[in-house]
Order: structure tokens, then sequence, then C-alpha cells
């Protein structure tokens, strides 16, 4: 089969398609066939080496749709189910990006009905580290939320999460975006000129860091999405960053969110598989509003 790694880091240009042998499902796990496969800025990161993994060859990809074509024994799974699933970790021999991929049992739901493969595999991902973030800053409804960069994939799945759970969303982003995030459910919009302490809690989705920090009142919280890049706490304010966790059984609400129209999708492009780099330097070059996916 086809799959896209690296094999030494750098930009888009050290990405490459190399055949290699389809994998076999263990005891609790799938094998997919890989209908759409997200690309995303974790992608890149692998890629760049900022995650490790010196002379090894490195599979990229962590969003997945497609059908189940294998199961292992303990599997839940039959081979025909249409699926969405996280492959989560930074240096793995294979990703998602690739004809056929394994990933644990428990990190699969069903596919949404309502949108396609390419839609659906710009959910995983993004959406999982929206809802465990929020599950993290505990807020309850009535209390005011600040998402920074609130029109990118997590941030705007933050937005709309928070809204459907009756909390005040404020989004932070650009001021040609205030369409788009007043649309997601954000009951006010900013691009700038923020009063200190003036939020219960900020997800800075953005990686503002000590910045945003300064938007959370005493005693609130802050949440980020890189641990490396977290600021200390000050005036009593609880810090942390979410990691984000493959889950099947959450990833099984959101697929019903989407269902419902309380999430949306955005994809921006699609890529051949065999166009890897190509997707890599268009993501490289920025401004991309909404995912860019592969294609097998």
């Amino acid at each position: 089969m086809r799959a896209v790694v690296v094999n030494s880091f750098g930009g888009p240009e050290v990405v490459e398609v190399v055949e290699t042998e389809v994998p076999e499902p263990g005891a609790r796990e799938v094998r997919i066939k890989v209908s759409a496969a997200g690309l995303n800025p974790v992608d890149a990161g692998v890629r760049a080496g900022v995650f490790g993994g010196a002379g090894k060859r490195i599979g990229l990809g962590w969003d997945v749709a497609g059908t189940v074509d294998a199961v292992g024994v303990a599997s839940s799974w039959s081979v025909g189910d249409t699926v969405v699933a996280l492959d989560y970790g930074m240096v793995k021999p294979v990703g998602t990006h690739a004809e056929y991929v394994v990933v644990p049992t428990d990190a699969v739901a069903k596919a949404p009905v309502t949108v396609d493969a390419v839609h659906a595999a710009t959910l995983p991902l993004n959406a999982l580290t929206a809802v465990q973030a929020l599950d993290l800053l505990e807020l309850v409804p009535g209390r005011s939320l600040l998402v920074t960069g609130a029109a990118g994939a997590v941030g705007a799945y933050a937005v709309q999460l928070a809204a459907h759970r009756g909390i005040s969303v404020t989004g932070l982003a650009r001021e040609g975006d205030e369409e788009f995030v007043r649309s997601l459910g954000a009951g006010e919009f900013v691009s700038g000129g923020i009063e200190a302490g003036s939020f219960d809690a900020v997800l800075d989705a953005a990686v503002l860091g000590s910045a945003a920090l300064e938007w959370v009142r005493d005693g609130g919280v802050y949440l980020g999405l890189i641990p490396q890049a977290q600021p200390a706490s000050v005036r009593g304010v609880r810090t942390g960053a979410v990691e984000v966790s493959a889950d099947g059984a959450r990833l099984a609400e959101l697929v019903r969110l989407l269902d419902d129209g309380v999430l949306t999708t955005r994809v921006a492009e699609t890529f051949a598989l065999d166009d890897a780099a190509k997707a890599h330097a268009r993501l490289a070059e920025g401004g991309v509003r909404g995912r860019l996916v592969l294609v097998p």
C-alpha cells in the first residue's frame, strides 16, 4: 500500500509517498480502508521534528474516515462499517495518510450520515481537542469564556460546543472573520483591545500565551493547546493545556452533534495522497480556512 512518511526532518520537500506492507490488526484493533484523512498543523510539527524521532521513518496523519475492512479478536466492529477515528501518536511508522491504517477498537466511532467522508475526516482531532479542553475548563452555563483563534479548526469547534453548553462565548479572531465566528454561536466578537481580567476563562486556541492569560479574571482558568508553551500561573489563575486522547465514545457524541447540526465541518481543499507534499506546502503558506484533506 501507499503511505505518506518522512525519513528526515524539514519542510514540505521531505514528505514522501512510499510502498509499505498493509498492516494487520491485532486484538482489540481494526483496520480501516482510508477514504479521507485530514492534514493538521501537528503533522507539520511531526514533519519538522518538533516531537523527535530522528533516524526513524515516521508516518503522518491523525484523522481518518473510511470503512472497516479487517478486525482483530475482541473487536466490536464489523467489516463494512463506515467509521471515523483518531490515530493518536507523534512518532509511528504509519499514520492515517495511507491507504490503510490500524487503530484501537475504542478509538473508533460510526461515521456521520449527514456529511461525506472528506468532511467527516476533519472532525476527530480538532473536535476531540475542543471538547476535552472544555471539560478541563469545567465551566457551568452562564460563565464567560474567550476563545482565541475562534475562526480556526479547534477554536471554531470550541465556540460551537461551548455555546451549546450555555456558556457565554466571546470569539477572538481577525476582523474579517466576525460574521463566521458569530454564526458559530459566539455571543460577542473581538479582534483586539481586550481589558485585563475580562473573562472567567480563556481557551487559547491561537497559542497567544501570556497575553491571553492577562484576559482571565483573578482565580479564573487559562487553557492552552501546547503543554510546552503553557504560561505560569499568576493571580490565582489555574493554567493548563489539553493533550488530546483517542476516545471513540466521545467521538460518537461529536458525530451525533454534527448530524444534529450543532457542529459544522469545513474543508478548504482536497489533495490526492500522491500529492501530500503539495498539501504540506499549501498548509505552510498559511491563511487556510478549513482543513486540507488527503484522498487515497
